[in-house]
């Protein structure tokens, strides 16, 4: 689903997309973020592009919504360089971001790479989600806050968490058959991990496995 409040935007990307046909086809395009939720929740679109600013309103702030129903995945399509409003449309669910510079090959691309599972961000954006998140503990701290957390997981969810630092992008479904498990198994254990770790979403976990050592599984 195409998400622009410019009409000649919205038939650019539609002309586009035909010459990506059988491989992607577009189920709808709208100008409003309204009727994107609206269309979201009853097309359940694999991809939903959108533009940052729709006519004065910020699409940034409904992302958790166009991807609530777990199929949907968000494709910011912009022209701003605002790197903290970016950032913040990622932790909010976005799995890209895309420039309206680009050619047109990289568009077809970065929608590929967000329906494979992959984050597509540039090395930008991406040292900046990684600067905001990843901050030296102070000087000050006497013990580390998160040991906590991390003593809760089991050494199976320990193994995971490696396993998707390892595998950075790769789908639910690589991971299991890496893990030996069923995809709903492993979903299960990423809820619990989440849960644990006090995390939202993949990129958060990716973030904090690398800040707090769990990038490699630790054997019993």
């Amino acid at each position: 689903m195409l998400v622009d409040d410019h009409k000649t935007m919205l038939w650019g990307l539609e002309k586009l997309l035909e010459d990506a046909c059988p491989t992607m086809e577009v189920v709808a395009s709208v100008g409003t973020i309204g009727d994107a939720v609206a269309l979201t929740g009853s097309l359940q679109p694999d991809i939903v592009v959108l533009d940052v600013d729709l006519d004065g309103v910020c699409s940034v702030d409904f992302v958790p919504a166009l991807v609530a129903n777990g199929v949907t995945r968000a494709l910011m399509f912009s022209g701003t360089r605002d790197q903290e409003m970016l950032a913040r449309a990622v932790r909010n669910g976005a799995r890209g971001v895309i420039g309206k510079e680009v050619a047109a090959a990289q568009v077809i691309d970065a929608i590929a790479r967000v329906h494979r599972g992959e984050l597509c961000l540039d090395q930008a954006l991406l040292g900046n989600l990684l600067g905001a998140l990843i901050k030296p503990v102070p000087a000050a701290a006497a013990a580390d806050p998160e040991a906590a957390r991390i003593a809760l997981l089991t050494l199976k969810e320990r193994k995971i968490v490696a396993m998707m630092v390892e595998g950075n992008g790769a789908l639910n479904k690589t991971i299991a058959q890496r893990a030996f498990i069923s995809e709903q198994t492993l979903r299960n254990h990423l809820t619990s991990i989440y849960s644990k770790l006090d995390v939202a979403n993949r990129l958060e976990l990716y973030v904090y496995a690398l800040k707090n050592g769990l990038a490699v599984a630790h054997e019993c």
